[in-house]
């Protein structure tokens, strides 16, 4: 090689060196900042907590030292307020990186669970179980939220089989789902009685308050899973991002990889609404940010995005516990009220090349 060449492929190499640092340092800043605003989300509420006590309790109990704790502050942080964090932190993350598989595989930037007809079936479920009684093998109505959320999954992985849909073909049929289970859903409204159209409403919006620890438990084990999975085919993703046809001249097993993937996004987002309802906007929102900051690598965009979507839904739940405390506000409720605008403006000012 020549001078000069050398001096490109060194000029290259710092640059590239450059943009990876920058990538893992956002991830980092996220994940610092996520912990700083759990760390103020668990100091709120109507007992006074302080920052310190929030610290000393949490690591108390982590190094077995639980006893000697204050009891009340302990019931408060460990079984009362550190479950609603934790699940927001999870269910950010999942429903984030699930957006971000999605976008990429369908190279469609308005793919997330909730267009793809995920969380709809999964409103639809719960609504025939807390208003008839109707429940998918006698499961349950986390169960049956579960199940109806796959059945787009399943139309939609039988299109790809049988039919060779294409990604825009995938993308309307969600949307197409979505619509009917919507028409469904507001029909059931229509013949509930009272008491259980409030039940239907406190789920269909979104929120974390009856999640446990076992139920974070159950999203965290899909999340690690949907998270190793879309690393481990990041390079794909990133190639399936070129087109159809130049991914299957670069060797990459296009159907296949996009039935894979839909798999799992479905398992980690129906995971995820089962337990807390409907949440908007995270999964279509958090990737489009974290993309025009950091670019669109797959291999980066996922943890980025996941940790960026957690920040997104603690804060959203922070906003929903003080905008009109005491009352809460469904975390749904306020993910949609942030998203909306922003993703407006993402619309704007975002170039066209970026999905072109």
């Amino acid at each position: 090689m020549t001078e000069s060449e050398n001096n490109i492929a060194d000029t290259v190499a710092v640059t590239y060196r450059r943009h990876t640092k920058r990538k893992i340092a956002f991830i980092v800043v996220c994940l610092v900042a996520s912990l700083i605003a759990s760390i103020y989300s668990a100091t709120l509420g109507s007992y006074p907590i302080t920052a310190e006590d929030v610290y000393g309790t949490v690591w108390s109990v982590l190094t077995g030292n639980g006893d000697s704790v204050d009891p009340t502050i302990r019931h408060i942080v460990i079984d009362l307020r550190l479950p609603r964090i934790v699940a927001g932190f999870l269910c950010g993350f999942g429903l984030a990186i699930s957006g971000v598989a999605m976008q990429s595989m369908l190279k469609n930037p308005l793919a997330d669970p909730y267009t793809m007809g995920i969380s709809t079936g999964a409103s639809l479920g719960a609504s025939l179980a807390i208003i008839f009684g109707i429940e998918l093998l006698n499961a349950g109505l986390v169960a049956n939220a579960f199940l109806f959320a796959c059945i787009p999954a399943l139309v939609i992985l039988f299109l790809s089989r049988f039919k060779g849909a294409t990604p825009l073909v995938m993308i309307l049929v969600g949307v197409a789902l979505n619509y009917l289970f919507s028409a469904i859903v507001q029909m059931v409204r229509l013949l509930a009685d009272p008491d259980g159209l409030s039940d239907l409403f406190r789920w269909s919006v979104g929120n974390l308050d009856g999640v446990t620890y076992e139920h974070s438990l159950i999203i965290m084990l899909f999340c690690v899973i949907g998270m190793f999975y879309f690393q481990y085919v990041s390079n794909q993703l990133n190639i399936m991002g070129l087109g159809d046809e130049t991914a299957k001249t670069m060797g990459v097993d296009v159907e296949r990889k996009r039935l894979i993937c839909i798999l799992l996004v479905t398992l980690v987002a129906a995971g995820i609404v089962s337990f807390t309802g409907v949440i908007g906007f995270v999964g279509l929102v958090a990737p489009h940010i974290v993309r025009i900051l950091i670019g669109s690598d797959v291999k980066y965009l996922v943890p980025a995005a996941g940790a960026f979507g957690a920040l997104l839904l603690i804060c959203s739940d922070i906003v929903a516990r003080v905008v009109v405390a005491p009352t809460m506000l469904p975390v749904g409720v306020v993910t949609s009220f942030i998203g909306g605008p922003l993703f407006l403006i993402l619309i704007l000012y975002n170039s066209k090349e970026e999905w072109a």
